[in-house]
């Protein structure tokens, strides 16, 4: 039997030693199809290059891609662990041809691979074509000696690919393996083609012609060649199963999870623990690739999967958060073909451990609230929409997630009432924000906007400008002027201000009129998105609606800010290629002063990492490169590479910023963003972290300044270094040594002095009571105050008193700092009748003191009135006394 990390491995060897180039799997985000929220098929990132868009330096390709269908119309999460072949992640093999080989080829490769390299048995194979490709159908016939029975004709859409209304397009080609008469079902065509003894496990799709609006228009002039096969579906035929879960990787994650567990992985617990298994990898993959779980987008999707399986965890009697702990298996399984795994594990098991803690806090409440909401239904009947949006909205379960959890009573649920109950959710949460703002005057903006639209912003290229005012707003209320001194807030038509938006903060400067105005912008800011906001002091004249004003930017702030701003791309990329993929922006604050970049990461950075990061930044700066910003759509930015932050909202529009340079000349950083750039690296001057920190759990902060304020930093830390060598009196290259140096000496001098106070307090120096032993009642005892000693050698103090007597007790107390310290020591012939902890307890009551521990031999305590040392002794003088008069 071929493990499935074999027939990976088989796979594309095979292909590349037949001239195709192995391509690593593209993350599970899609990078150049904006239409998808992740991909769904290994041909996803060669989509530009069968489209023309993209070239690259090979013309014939194979991989192994990530998948997941778990969101959108490509949607298998319902049937995961009920059925043999539905999976959120999956894996896609492919071989493909860009204008190369093209079906003649494509056969050949796929039957010779099959059988002659993996040995499958040719009658239990057989081939579909289009109804109308006799050539295929010829193909097959000369190739594989396919007999024509074993050769069906689909007419249908499930044998012709298009990849939308326009565009290429081509007939495919399907191979079915026959698992055996003993399953049912029939070949594909026939009336019970849904069984499951027939299974497609490869797909050719012959890239041949050319399509405008669903119409075919003409053949392509280069055509291609994209399969498609799914690696557990085969690994499930070459191992000799007929289920995939039945496989290795499946059956290492389900058996990791019955021991975990301590639950039978068959029977009632099955679907859970396949639930649990191939959830387990999409999430790990997902977090992998920057995703992290949300309230929305790709984090939602996310978000459902985990819980999805953590709800299946729950069900099979799991106490504690289990699926963090099942990332080791996932990662010995698939770590070895996908590091990023491995790079990403303290992130992967930080983020399931944090989202499985959370969703256990309500998981219980709100199964309560379905078993109440379903006492009185029975198989057949549906839940109200209203109690799954409640189940949503109040305990965060997602609908599928109720769905499924109803799945097995036979109950459904009526989703045009979920859905009716969420859209009246949404119609009430905007009316309310609407007119319950924190501000009185949140209502004007809406008014605002409806009769300006939305603010034209000059500042990309032009640090002043003119602009109309078309409103003034003081204290939160609509004014037609004001005059100096008054605090208002100056909405124009069109602005170079900058207002705070993605972390770098909003423009300062002033307005400025033909009438003497004069007023001072301290910050500006965005309403509703679209209205930008210049909050002004006036300082001369006065401002009226309807002024020609002039606009002019703190041009020296906003250098600052734009250095701070294209630091933290620079940042951004230098952190991702030292730290991993998974280092995804979380927020950031880009001011005149400092820069502030928060990203998801399991733990702190090392010194080391963070010297990488900021030689890599430092060394672009060098490089000088130009900062190219382009406007286009946010199709053809995401087509081009450019790393977007997920969640924001992007318009029709979107500003993509590329900067820096590689060795192989690829762009460094590529990104979108609304904000404002250096022209070129060099403007930034020079580059210093000065500090690493947490954030919350999976986030860290790194602070770094630039330019003038990075150099003053250094020159600061330069002229204390300098002071403390002329301290020394040594260089600065010296002053380490010399601290290491003195501070070896100075523990030396310590031990001393402390040797010293200890010999010339126990020689009865400055003492209360004598050095030598006096008898307590036929006992030698030692009692001695002992002025300006340290408690932490009083213990040493006793020991030694203790020898010298042989025999009896020792009490010291030390006096320091106002505060007095006791020790009692007891030597090993008296412990059975005297305790050293019951005695020191009563020289901290004298003093002032509560408690006092160790052990029968050495006891210490203290309180805070030094002024009765000799008291505390005289109590354990009367101790002894006494105990030994009653014996």
């Amino acid at each position: 039997m071929s493990s499935t990390n074999d027939i990976r491995r088989s796979f594309l060897d095979y292909f590349g030693s037949n001239g195709h180039s192995i391509v690593p799997s593209a993350p599970l985000v899609p990078q150049n199809d904006p239409t998808l929220m992740f991909v769904n098929a290994g041909m996803v990132p060669f989509k530009n290059v069968f489209t023309g868009l993209e070239s690259r330096p090979y013309t014939r390709a194979t991989s192994s891609q990530k998948c997941v269908r778990a969101g959108g119309k490509h949607n298998d999460l319902d049937n995961v662990g009920y059925t043999a072949r539905h999976h959120t992640f999956f894996e896609m093999l492919g071989n493909f041809s860009f204008g190369d080989y093209f079906k003649e080829q494509a056969i050949t490769h796929a039957w010779t691979l099959l059988t002659r390299e993996w040995g499958l048995p040719a009658d239990k194979l057989l081939a579909t074509v289009y109804h109308t490709d006799d050539e295929a159908f010829d193909l097959w016939k000369k190739i594989a000696g396919l007999p024509e029975h074993r050769i069906i004709r689909i007419p249908t859409k499930d044998n012709f690919w298009a990849m939308g209304e326009n565009g290429p397009c081509g007939p495919c080609s399907e191979i079915f393996y026959d698992h055996g008469e003993h399953i049912a079902g029939g070949p594909p065509g026939s009336p019970d083609e849904d069984g499951d003894r027939f299974i497609e496990i490869w797909n050719l799709v012959f890239m041949q012609f050319e399509q405008e609006a669903n119409e075919i228009v003409g053949e392509l002039p280069k055509k291609s060649i994209d399969t498609g096969m799914g690696l557990e579906r085969v690994s499930a035929v070459l191992q000799g199963v007929h289920d995939n879960y039945d496989t290795d990787t499946f059956k290492a994650l389900i058996a990791a999870s019955g021991a975990l567990t301590h639950t039978h992985t068959t029977g009632e617990n099955q679907a859970s623990h396949r639930v649990i298994a191939d959830h387990l990898r999409s999430a790990g993959f997902l977090v992998a690739d920057g995703v992290l779980p949300a309230n929305e987008g790709r984090g939602y999707v996310l978000r459902r999967i985990m819980r999805r399986a953590m709800r299946h965890a729950h069900l099979l009697g799991a106490k504690e958060p289990l699926m963090h702990r099942l990332v080791p298996a996932l990662v010995a399984e698939m770590g070895a073909a996908y590091p990023e795994l491995v790079r990403a594990q303290p992130l992967i098991e930080a983020t399931l451990q944090q989202e499985e803690t959370q969703f256990r806090r309500t998981l219980d409440r709100g199964l309560k609230l379905l078993d109440e909401a379903t006492a009185g239904l029975g198989e057949g009947d549906t839940l109200p929409g209203e109690t799954a949006f409640r189940l949503y909205d109040t305990f965060g379960f997602p609908y599928d997630l109720t769905e499924d959890a109803l799945r097995a009573q036979g109950l459904a649920v009526d989703r045009a009432g979920f859905d009716s109950a969420m859209a009246e959710q949404k119609r009430a949460a905007r009316a309310a924000w609407k007119g319950s703002g924190a501000k009185a005057s949140d209502e004007l903006w809406f008014d605002l906007v409806e009769e300006a639209g939305a603010t034209e912003f000059l500042g990309y290229s032009s640090d002043s400008g003119e602009g109309q005012v078309l409103a003034l707003v003081k204290d939160g209320v609509r004014v037609e002027h004001a005059t100096a001194g008054d605090a208002v807030d100056v909405i124009v038509n069109q602005t170079p201000f900058y207002a705070e938006s993605g972390g770098q903060v909003g423009d300062a400067g002033s307005i400025t009129g033909e009438t003497g105005l004069r007023a001072a912008v301290r910050d500006t800011s965005k309403q509703l998105g679209k209205l930008f906001v210049h909050h002004a002091v006036v300082e001369d004249g006065t401002i009226k609606v309807g002024d020609a004003v002039r606009l002019q930017i703190d041009v020296a702030r906003r250098g600052r800010i734009r250095a701070n701003h294209s630091a933290t791309h620079l940042l951004h990329e230098a952190l991702r290629q030292r730290l991993g993929s998974h280092v995804a922006q979380k927020g950031s604050l880009v001011a005149p002063e400092r820069l502030r970049f928060d990203v998801s990461h399991p733990s702190a950075m090392s010194v080391g990492e963070l010297a990488d990061a900021e030689a890599a930044v430092n060394e672009q700066i060098r490089g000088n490169g130009a900062v190219v910003t382009r406007l286009m759509t946010p199709d053809d930015a995401i087509k081009m590479g450019a790393m977007a932050l997920f969640g924001e909202k992007y318009g029709d529009e979107v500003r993509v910023v590329s900067m820096g340079s590689e060795d192989d000349g690829r762009t460094y950083s590529i990104e979108l963003c609304g904000g404002t750039h250096v022209n070129a690296l060099g403007d930034i001057g020079l580059f210093k972290v000065v500090g690493e920190s947490a954030v919350s759990s999976g986030v860290r902060r790194v602070e770094a300044l630039t330019g003038e304020a990075a150099r003053q930093y250094l020159t600061g830390r330069d002229d204390k270094l300098r002071e403390a060598a002329a301290a020394l009196k040594a260089t600065p290259d010296e002053v380490p040594a010399r601290v290491v140096s003195l501070l070896e000496e100075r523990r030396r001098l310590e031990r001393e002095l402390a040797e010293a106070k200890k010999a010339l307090a126990l020689g009865g120096g400055g003492g209360a009571a004598p050095a030598g032993p006096e008898q307590v009642g036929g006992i030698n005892f030692v009692g001695q105050v002992l002025d300006g000693f340290e408690a932490k050698g009083l213990r040493g103090a006793v020991d030694e008193a203790k020898g010298r007597i042989g025999s009896g007790v020792a009490a010291l107390v030390a006096i320091n700092d106002g505060r007095a310290s006791i020790a009692v020591g007891v030597t090993d012939d008296l412990v059975g009748s005297l305790s050293a902890v019951e005695l020191v307890k009563l020289g901290v009551a004298a003093l002032g003191g509560q408690g006092g521990g160790g052990r029968p031999d050495m006891a210490q305590g203290g309180g805070p009135d030094a002024s009765q040392g000799a008291a505390a002794l005289d109590a354990i003088r009367a101790a002894l006394a006494e105990a030994t008069a009653a014996a």
